[in-house]
């Protein structure tokens, strides 16, 4: 797995990635999972648990990520960090008990609920309706709830959460910005709760001779997360800059059209 040419599709890859989490607010999951899939199965990995490696993966990258567009966002005082904070336990136990049940499943069906995500998350970008704000943050209580539930559904399509977490935010009369910038620093736990989830319930699938460590590809990881690490901080920029609701309804696309084809490789 470590040739030229996948080394640059992983590169590749990272380095969209990175752009789309700075912009949008969001993981980049949706299009790190069936871009993983699709290689993946090109190198030979087993059917039953190709799915698994690239959740896992896309969880460990989605760290690296968001860690760099916390970085941008923080320059910009952006985060509202007093809701990240209430938000962080129920994000790191609802997301790592989802491993639990991810690992129980057949890629085959990880795949329906993969794709079925994306094509709600496509119409919700496309139509960019935003809800209606109720002016108050919401209670501890709520967030911690509100974080668990974010973080299962986060943990079992291996997403940073923003699909979810900034229409949560604005639900509360935050900023559509900084909503998105808190939005990447909710996904930081996500992906840190994730993919130790991942490690742990895959760990019978470690193997030195092909750099898998549990459910999470090492030569993925470094590639895709390096790229994106630098890339990020451009999508950060361009969120101060462009129209971002246009941008989300020509992006909305992408991670269906990606779904589809990895649902018709699994199959």
């Amino acid at each position: 797995m470590l040739d030229m040419q996948t080394i640059f599709y992983f590169l590749a890859l990272g380095s969209f990635v990175g752009v789309v989490s700075g912009l949008f607010g969001i993981g980049g999951g949706g299009i790190i999972v069936p871009v993983l899939t699709a290689i993946f199965l090109a190198h030979g990995i087993d059917e039953h648990n190709v799915v698994h490696m690239a959740l896992g993966t896309s969880m460990a990258i989605i760290i690296i990520t968001s860690i760099s567009s916390i970085k941008a966002q923080q320059k910009k005082k952006a985060i509202v960090w007093d809701v990240v904070k209430m938000m962080v336990p129920g994000i790191f136990v609802g997301t790592f008990l989802a491993t639990f049940i991810a690992s129980k499943l057949d890629s085959f069906y990880l795949s329906i609920i993969f794709a079925c995500f994306m094509l709600y998350s496509a119409i919700m970008m496309f139509i960019g309706k935003k809800p209606k704000p109720e002016n108050k943050i919401f209670t501890t209580k709520t967030h911690i709830l509100s974080g668990g539930l974010i973080g299962a559904l986060s943990s079992l399509v291996s997403i940073g959460g923003g699909i979810m977490s900034v229409p949560y935010l604005l639900v509360q009369n935050i900023d559509i910005k900084k909503a998105i910038a808190t939005s990447s620093a909710i996904g930081l736990p996500i992906a840190i709760s994730g993919t130790l989830g991942y490690i742990v319930n895959g760990w019978s699938h470690t193997s030195m001779q092909t750099y898998t460590l549990g459910f999470v590809s090492l030569p993925a990881l470094v590639c895709v997360a390096s790229a994106s690490y630098l890339t990020a901080p451009i999508g950060v920029a361009l969120v101060h800059k462009i129209n971002v609701d246009l941008m989300k309804k020509l992006f909305s696309l992408l991670p269906l059209a990606l779904s589809i084809k990895m649902l018709i490789s699994v199959f």
